[in-house]
């Protein structure tokens, strides 16, 4: 351990994002980075505690109060080498992850001012990669193939880590290129695709073949390949069939999202198909993560007016005595595009659309109150009679996605990430896709036995 009084003595500094001003007018990725000296410090605040809370928080596993202290002696190197024992790309959840360890740290429960560990462990990937630590492997091969179906960051995490242990790995995406959600869901003002080209190459270079615009059916799986691991996510968002949802302007969340990032990669779209919230006023139905990257991609795009609707309550600020530690902390959440301007409601039920020339220029809500369910489980809905009509020009449902059902598959086929356990984080993905590579490797080992 670096320093023992850090924590006292330091306090949290994070990094933060770029001006406002100057932010709503790119899409290049908005937060900021320390110098290597603050940074360093802010590594030393880890107490490594006797009992580690963010070892069982983090769904990887990571040893963060080690490789924080490697971070803290200057030891990037060595540093990149512990993250990357649990976690295949910190790169990505170094920028995308919600921190599940920072909400466990103890110096958050003491002092709501846990350890900067996201911030932390993209700081340790970018000096590995700057500097030049990571090179790709050369593999000794098994003999045994294996296809991988979807490369979201599930895919990719069941890919590297079959890839290393000597398997021949090709990869099938439908997209034309490698990152699922990564990729076309998550903007670029979160996350530069350059970061996620990066490790593609890496990827390549180490032997895995991607294969793309390949839309495969799971029920007939490519042959010649010895296991299968399918990771195709879930493609299914959650709709809203209400009056009026056949209107022009009313779309879900990714299609705004995949298309503005396929816009940056290059890609061009007619004007029918166009969809650009520039002069508009814009609804955002849906309050969580997906909801915010609209608002954000909706600010750059040139909206007058956005404003987000949940049908939730409002959660409280700071904390709530409702989930506890070691519950995931229920509290208001707002993010850099709120922060860029954004009218946020609570408590609304979309009735109906309404519209003007086969175009929606409003939506009707209503008030509700959740009332205890007598018979326990999940609160029911009950409106209040309180209606308006929230004028919009462009409607984003973000609203989720369903859980894919999956047939029965034979005794080699694998389900892995969101395929297998509904929509989550990327951070849960990559933990499953190292969970069904050391399943498929168990049981092509014990086939050969």
């Amino acid at each position: 351990m670096g320093n023992p009084k850090s924590f006292m003595t330091i306090p949290r500094k994070e990094a933060g994002y770029r001006p406002i001003h100057d932010r709503i007018h790119d899409f290049t990725e908005v937060e900021q980075t320390l110098n290597t000296k603050d940074r360093q410090e802010q590594a030393g605040r880890c107490m490594e505690c006797g009992v580690p809370f963010c070892h069982w928080a983090c769904p990887t596993g990571s040893k963060i109060p080690e490789w924080n202290d490697a971070l803290y002696r200057g030891d990037f190197e060595e540093a990149y080498r512990l993250l990357t024992l649990t976690n295949d790309f910190p790169e990505f959840t170094g920028r995308v992850c919600p921190a599940l360890c920072e909400k466990s740290c103890v110096l958050n429960h003491a002092f709501h001012a846990p350890t900067t560990n996201r911030e932390n462990e993209a700081a340790i990937a970018e000096k590995a990669f700057g500097e030049g630590f990571i090179t790709p492997r050369t593999i000794v091969r098994n003999g045994y193939k294996v296809a991988v179906i979807g490369s979201g960051p599930s895919g990719l995490a069941v890919a590297n880590r079959l890839n290393h242990m000597g398997y021949t790995v090709t990869v099938f995406d439908k997209n034309e290129a490698a990152g699922g959600l990564l990729r076309f869901g998550i903007p670029n003002f979160k996350l530069n695709k350059a970061i996620i080209e990066r490790r593609i190459r890496l990827m390549e270079a180490e032997g895995i073949t991607f294969c793309y615009q390949q839309e495969i059916d799971v029920n007939a799986l490519p042959i010649g390949y010895d296991a299968y691991a399918i990771c195709t996510g879930t493609p299914q968002a959650r709709d809203l069939k209400v009056e009026g949802r056949e209107l022009k302007g009313i779309h879900l969340a990714l299609e705004l999202l995949s298309q503005q990032n396929r816009l940056l990669y290059g890609q061009t779209f007619d004007k029918e198909h166009l969809i650009n919230a520039k002069g508009k006023k814009v609804l955002v139905i849906g309050g969580g993560d997906t909801g915010s990257d609209c608002i954000g991609t909706s600010h750059r795009q040139g909206a007058v007016e956005v404003t987000q609707i949940e049908i939730m309550p409002q959660p409280p600020i700071g904390s709530n005595p409702a989930t506890p530690w070691p519950q995931w902390p229920v509290v208001l959440k707002t993010t850099f595009a709120h922060e860029e301007g954004c009218n946020r409601r609570w408590l609304l039920n979309t009735n109906r659309f309404i519209g003007k020339n086969g175009h929606v220029t409003g939506a009707e809500v209503e008030e509700v109150e959740w009332l205890p369910n007598p018979e326990g489980g999940r609160p029911i809905m009950k409106p209040t009679g309180k209606k308006e009509t929230i004028k919009c020009d462009l409607v984003f449902l973000a609203m989720g996605f369903l859980r894919p059902q999956q047939p029965e598959f034979p005794a080699n086929v694998f389900v892995a990430g969101d395929a297998a356990n509904g929509a989550s984080l990327v951070v849960r993905a990559i933990a499953s896709g190292q969970q069904i590579a050391r399943q498929i490797d168990n049981y092509l080992q014990r086939r050969e036995s």
